[in-house]
């Protein structure tokens, strides 16, 4: 069967790259590559929940495309960064970084800006075809704040944020009607190093995984039944190896779970061309408690901004990992508790690849 995925690029000029995996022939292509303002790079995307709108984090916007087919794509409208009002600003250094749509009515899209000036969520209702429609709400943290992550629970009533430059983790809760949100709980990461880049939540709802940049390594947080707040297990996983030499400078990157959420993936990136990044795997339990950590293996190269990992949404069988120290998609196979990589497509283009996301 054959796979579709879009990719986006870390800077100008702005492209989707959609590639074609082959599950059969064990193959990856790139089949289309669509032209998108110039200027908006997407550094982060994701699907609307019926895949038929991509959304972007594009340098000073927030973007939406209408998904016609794998290689029709076609751009809806873009929107400022908004909340701080520097943040639009030409002449500051503040970022779109993520973007996140709810898989339930009323649909909306949450952004989170970084660097400078990015102490507010920005929140975007959508029309009917799935575009970006209006900035209905911009949600304030603090002041220092860099959210790099968010992640709802599975009903999409509590929403949690990984606070990066302000070393927290963010607790807001969804108002059902109109997808704004109000502030839950702000905690500080177990250690003033750590610097949560990306959250996880297990499909139970029970647990929450933080990943740690700076700290390079993966918290354990168990979700309060009555709260809804994490709390912290005092449980870590490293996301590098031992023996490292000191010279060697990581960040950590992303983690997801599998589609049955028996196991969670988690990778990190080096600071050098010359050193590789990392990927690691978890065997969960049914509530998601970690019951132990598979492996840490080297990937291809350091990541570059990426090393951004994406298991497929109908198995547990497949993911891809995106790099742009030198422009390509890899694809794996997950299978025995064995990661296998069968496919790599080479895209040596200015700012290639960010993540993937999965079309079908």
């Amino acid at each position: 069967m054959k796979h579709h995925l879009m990719v986006g690029t870390w800077t100008a000029p702005g492209r989707i790259y959609t590639v074609q995996f082959d599950d059969d022939a064990l193959t990856l292509e790139l089949v289309k590559k669509t032209e998108i303002p110039e200027a908006e790079p997407i550094s982060w995307m994701t699907f609307s929940h019926d895949k038929k709108a991509i959304y972007g984090a594009a340098m000073k916007k927030w973007n939406s495309f209408a998904v016609n087919s794998p290689t029709e794509i076609v751009h809806q409208v873009s929107h400022p960064v908004a909340g701080h009002p520097l943040a639009p600003s030409s002449e500051t250094n503040t970022r779109a970084i993520f973007v996140l749509a709810a898989h339930k009515p009323p649909y909306n899209v949450y952004c989170n800006p970084f660097y400078n000036h990015a102490g507010f969520g920005n929140v975007f209702s959508v029309k009917p075809d799935g575009g970006l429609d209006k900035n209905i709400q911009n949600y304030e943290y603090v002041p220092n704040t860099g959210i790099h992550g968010m992640v709802f629970d599975p009903t999409e009533t509590y929403l949690y944020s990984a606070d990066l430059t302000a070393n927290k983790i963010w607790t807001h809760i969804k108002d059902l009607k109109t997808g704004e949100l109000a502030l839950v709980d702000c905690l500080e990461a177990p250690d003033a190093g750590d610097h949560p880049r990306w959250v996880e939540m297990h499909p139970s709802g029970k647990y929450l995984y933080a990943l740690m940049e700076a700290g390079n390594r993966l918290a354990v947080y168990v979700i309060d039944e009555r709260t809804h707040k994490p709390v912290f297990t005092h449980i870590t996983y490293p996301l590098l190896p031992s023996g490292l030499p000191p010279r060697n400078k990581y960040r950590g990157d992303v983690t997801f779970c599998t589609k049955s959420g028996e196991y969670l993936f988690a990778t990190t990136r080096s600071n050098h061309f010359d050193v590789t990044g990392y990927i690691t795997a978890f065997k969960l339990g049914s509530h998601g408690e970690i019951e132990r950590q598979l492996f840490i293996n080297p990937t291809s190269t350091s990541g570059g901004h990426s090393n951004a990992v994406s298991p497929c949404d109908f198995s547990d069988e497949w993911l891809a990992l995106c790099d742009d120290q030198l422009g390509f998609v890899e694809m794996y196979r997950w299978r025995d508790e064995k990661l296998a990589r069968v496919a790599r497509v080479d895209i040596p283009e200015q700012g290639f690849g960010m993540n993937a996301i999965w079309y079908d």
